[in-house]
């Protein structure tokens, strides 16, 4: 096994070196030139050091001698690659007093949360679900369970946020805030207030980050959880006599978690990454949104740090779950 795992961290290596080159070369032949955006926005920023220039053309190559976009492509990607070697992501294009690694930090700070409860309660009550609605299969509970969860997985993202905006928001009940993460006057208040005041907010983003990934494991766990109670060991089991309950919970479970540990590599990436479109929805200052805004503003270093962690995420979330397989199922092995 520890010679496995070494294998596949050094096969990372690689795999990341094209992903990256990848990313990079899409980026800069993409349409789009963020000096023309820099020069046609920053009249009224402070900061560039190009805003007062009166010819555009030499503003512009100002802009693009600073940044290094005047180079070949692999001598950009040199550059680069020297740089993210140090965990230095640079600096954005439109706020140049701001790196772009204390702004990864900001934002995570911001997503992670979020996500990891989202992903926890989408365990929590999608497993109970899955193996509720499997034991039941074809009674009146699996077929409402069914029912209900597909209705779920197939509500639009944006549609669910903005029902919950009308419904709950102060166009609706007014129970839930839905604008950001933090009260206007949260500086004022004591660190209980505070974070009350952001499990309030959160309410409704989790929410919307829950409902589709929670319909989606309770199938997977309910197609696994079948898979195995069909199997000659289970029969076995339940001729010697044993309770249903130490059948499921005891020899079943076990077994029917690979869909799910499945699952597991593509949550790593969805924690760092966050939802761009509830980001949008609740105003919420994520890696999501942070992504979009720099991929509108052909912000090539903020585009490029958070793909570069995304895809780092990927394959360490596909790692442990090849990891999680062995835990999971003894009768898997890697040579």
């Amino acid at each position: 096994m520890l010679a496995y795992i070494i294998r596949r961290i050094l096969w990372m290596v690689p795999t990341m070196f094209g992903i990256t080159l990848l990313l990079f070369a899409i980026m800069r032949l993409a349409p789009g030139d963020p000096a023309t955006l820099a020069v046609g926005t920053v009249g009224t920023s402070e900061g560039q050091g190009i805003a007062s220039d009166t010819n555009v053309e030499d503003a512009m190559a100002k802009f693009r001698e600073k940044y290094r976009l005047d180079e070949p492509l692999l001598v950009q990607y040199g550059h680069w690659l020297a740089s993210v070697a140090r965990l230095d992501f640079g600096e954005e294009f439109f706020r140049p007093n701001v790196a772009v690694r204390d702004e990864l930090w900001q934002r995570l700070k911001v997503t992670v949360p979020l996500s990891l409860t989202s992903v926890l309660l989408s365990y929590l009550i999608a497993l109970p679900l899955g193996i509720l609605s499997a034991v039941k299969r074809g009674s009146l509970v699996d077929k409402i369970t069914t029912l209900f969860l597909f209705f779920l997985y197939s509500l639009p993202t944006f549609w669910a946020g903005l029902m919950l905006i009308l419904l709950f928001g102060a166009t609706g009940l007014d129970w839930f805030p839905v604008l950001g993460l933090h009260d206007k006057d949260a500086s004022t208040f004591t660190n209980w207030e505070y974070v009350k005041d952001t499990i309030w907010h959160a309410v409704l983003p989790i929410v919307c980050l829950t409902y589709g990934g929670l319909a989606y494991l309770s199938r997977q766990m309910r197609v696994g959880m079948l898979e195995v109670v069909q199997q000659d060991f289970i029969r076995t089991a339940r001729a010697k006599g044993l309770s249903e309950r130490v059948v499921v919970f005891k020899h079943a479970l076990r077994n029917s978690l690979i869909p799910v540990v499945t699952v597991f590599a593509s949550i790593l990436p969805i924690l760092i990454g966050g939802s761009l479109i509830v980001e949008q929805i609740f105003t919420i200052p994520g890696m999501g949104l942070y992504a979009f805004q720099g991929l509108v503003q052909r912000d090539y270093n903020v585009v490029m740090a958070t793909a570069t962690v995304s895809a780092f995420m990927t394959l360490a979330g596909y790692l442990i779950s090849d990891i999680t397989y062995a835990l999971v199922d003894p009768r898997i092995a890697y040579d």
